[in-house]
C-alpha cells in the first residue's frame, strides 16, 4: 500500500473525524469509570503541515486552515476539546502540527483510560511505539485490523470506542470494514464503533452507508460532511462517519455542527452537512 496520511493531515475529512471523536471521547469522560480506546488504523500520530508530504498537497488548508477564525459561542463550546488538542501540539502558537487520533487521545484521555493503538505497516508501528512508548496508557498492535479488533475485545473496562478509518485503497477494503465491524460488535455488543469513509463518487459513498446498515443493529448515526459536489475522478469530495452506539447527546451536537462546518468547510456556497439516523436507537 502506498498511502501516507501526511500528505492529507488536516484536510476536511480529519476535521469531520477528529472533531466528532472529540465530542465522543468528552461524553464517555462523564462517567468516573475509565473506558478504552482502540484506534485500528492508528497511523503516525503527528503530522508536521510544512513537512515534504504536507507540502506537495496543502490540503489542510482546505481543512483545519480554515478552522483557525472563531465560530458562534455555542459552536465553540463544542469544538473546545479539539481546539485544545490542537494548542498543545503547538506550544508556540501558529498551524505547524496536526494530531492524528491516537494523540487526539493521548491528551484528552484520562489516567483511569487506556490505548489500544493498531498499526499495520512497521515503519509507521515503530514510530508510534517511539511516540507513545512512555505511556503506560499505551499499547502498541502491529495487526490486520479486524484482528486488532477481535483481539482486544470486550475490554476489561466494560467500555470502549473502536475507531476504523482505513485508507480505502485496497479494492475490497468496504468489505473488510463491514467485517470488522460485524466481527467487533459480536465482540462487544455495546461499544462505541466510528467507521469514517471517503465521499468521491455518490454511487460509491452510498453503497458503502447501504453495506453498513446491512448490519441492521439499533442505534447507527450517519452524519456526511461534503465540500463541493462529488463526481467521477473528481477526487475526495467529502467524507462521512457511521457511528454505532452513540453517546446519547451527539445526535443533538451534530445537528449544530455539521451545518456549521459545511458553512466554514465548504468551497463556495457548496458546503453540505448531513446528519441522520440510519436506524434509531433502542
Amino acid at each position: 500500500m502506498n498511502y501516507r496520511h501526511a500528505f492529507h493531515a488536516g484536510n476536511h475529512g480529519d476535521v469531520l473525524k477528529h472533531v466528532n471523536l472529540t465530542r465522543i471521547f468528552e461524553h464517555m469522560k462523564l462517567k468516573d469509570k475509565g473506558f478504552a480506546f482502540v484506534d485500528a488504523h492508528a497511523g503516525a500520530g503527528i503530522y508536521d503541515l510544512m513537512g515534504v508530504e504536507a507540502a506537495k498537497t496543502f490540503e489542510w488548508q482546505g481543512g483545519v486552515g480554515k478552522m483557525q477564525a472563531p465560530f458562534a459561542p455555542d459552536i465553540e463550546a463544542l469544538l473546545a476539546p479539539y481546539r485544545s488538542v490542537l494548542a498543545q501540539v503547538n506550544p508556540r502558537g501558529g498551524l505547524r502540527y496536526y494530531p492524528g487520533s491516537p494523540q487526539l487521545a493521548l491528551q484528552l484521555l484520562r489516567k483511569q483510560d487506556r490505548l489500544v493503538l493498531n498499526e499495520l505497516h512497521p515503519e509507521t508501528k515503530t514510530l508510534v511505539e517511539h511516540q507513545f512508548k512512555p505511556d503506560k496508557r499505551v499499547r502498541v498492535l502491529g495487526l490486520d485490523a479486524t484482528e486488532a479488533v477481535a483481539s482486544v475485545l470486550p475490554v476489561t473496562e466494560r467500555r470502549a470506542v473502536v475507531l476504523a478509518d482505513p485508507a480505502y485503497e485496497v479494492v475490497d477494503e468496504a468489505e473488510r470494514v463491514f467485517a470488522l465491524l460485524k466481527k467487533g460488535l459480536a465482540r462487544m455488543a455495546g461499544a462505541t464503533f466510528v467507521v469514517w469513509y471517503p465521499v468521491k463518487t455518490r454511487t460509491q459513498a452510498d453503497a458503502f452507508v447501504d453495506l453498513i446498515a446491512s448490519l441492521n443493529v439499533p442505534g447507527m448515526l450517519h452524519a456526511e460532511l461534503l465540500v463541493r459536489e462529488p463526481f467521477a475522478d473528481g477526487g475526495l469530495a467529502g467524507s462521512g462517519l457511521i457511528i454505532v452506539n452513540p453517546p446519547w447527546m451527539l445526535h443533538n451536537e451534530l445537528s449544530i455542527l455539521m451545518p456549521a462546518l459545511a458553512g466554514r468547510l465548504g468551497i463556495g456556497e457548496w458546503g453540505r452537512g448531513v446528519t441522520r439516523w440510519i436506524t434509531p436507537p433502542r
